[in-house]
């Protein structure tokens, strides 16, 4: 058997926990966090959304920290624990997530997961005690319908019931 991709020596797998499970993928060396959580574990609650780590449409959280995965290269996270959107909740939805219904903290929903993800972040870190720094510590998330005042009062919410 051919040691080798196209001339290339064969790239071990990628070994990976996400939400959980634990993975073995192919990952080329040049794939995002972003692209293998979309394309090869059909997780699409990341969202590619600038590619430049400006907008946080694609915010997960790697080893309990939120990560842009658009601007990780997969192959650094072997060995990690990732979670996605997908993977927040259990049983029941996330208190996060359950704020974001109730408030009404979304419009299109394509910034939602990555708010989310951001949001959970925020209160776990300690940086949601006041509005002023719910707006500081969310200011990476762009919510290009402008949906802020319903996300940063869903974030208060879920902060007194976390």
């Amino acid at each position: 058997m051919d040691p080798t991709e196209g001339g290339r020596p064969a790239t071990p797998p990628l070994r990976l926990r996400v939400n959980g499970q634990h993975h073995d993928l192919p990952a080329d060396p040049r794939t995002t966090l972003l692209d293998l959580l979309r394309g090869h574990l059909n997780l699409t609650g990341a969202k590619p959304g600038c590619n430049h780590g400006t907008c946080g449409a694609c915010t997960v959280h790697l080893d309990g920290r939120r990560v842009l995965s658009c601007l990780i290269l997969a192959v650094t996270a072997a060995g990690s624990d990732v979670v996605t959107v997908e993977g927040l909740a259990g049983e029941a939805l996330h208190p996060v997530q359950r704020a974001f219904i109730e408030y009404d903290a979304l419009q299109c929903g394509y910034c939602t997961p990555g708010q989310i993800m951001s949001a959970d972040a925020c209160v776990r870190e300690g940086h949601a005690r006041t509005d002023d720094e719910i707006r500081e510590y969310m200011s990476g998330n762009l919510c290009r319908c402008a949906a802020y005042p319903n996300i940063v009062a869903a974030v208060a919410a879920a902060a007194e019931e976390m």
